[in-house]
């Protein structure tokens, strides 16, 4: 999925869309956010563990994070950027 079909969906699926970046080597213990996610990546890559288990995304990867999941965060050695869907839990 490119950017753009990305944009669009979270749009459809009633998310707000946005832009971030992180700084390079930021590690986040595990913590949780009462909204659901969903992140596509445009520069680096970031880690995301859930569960024990840790995926690396980076350029044109997405994931999505359900409200208050666990979850720990790692940047990568460039730092991240990328493109975030932010909608209230259910």
């Amino acid at each position: 999925m490119d950017r753009e079909a990305f944009e669009a969906a979270l749009q459809r699926d009633g998310y707000q869309c946005g832009t971030g970046s992180t700084e390079a080597n930021k590690v986040t213990p595990m913590h949780v956010h009462p909204f659901d996610a969903r992140v596509m990546v445009t520069e680096g890559q970031i880690t995301i563990t859930i569960d024990g288990v840790s995926t690396t995304y980076g350029p044109g990867d997405w994931c999505s994070v359900a409200a208050n999941t666990q979850h720990a965060e790692t940047v990568g050695a460039a730092g991240v950027s990328y493109v975030v869907g932010r909608r209230a839990a259910a």
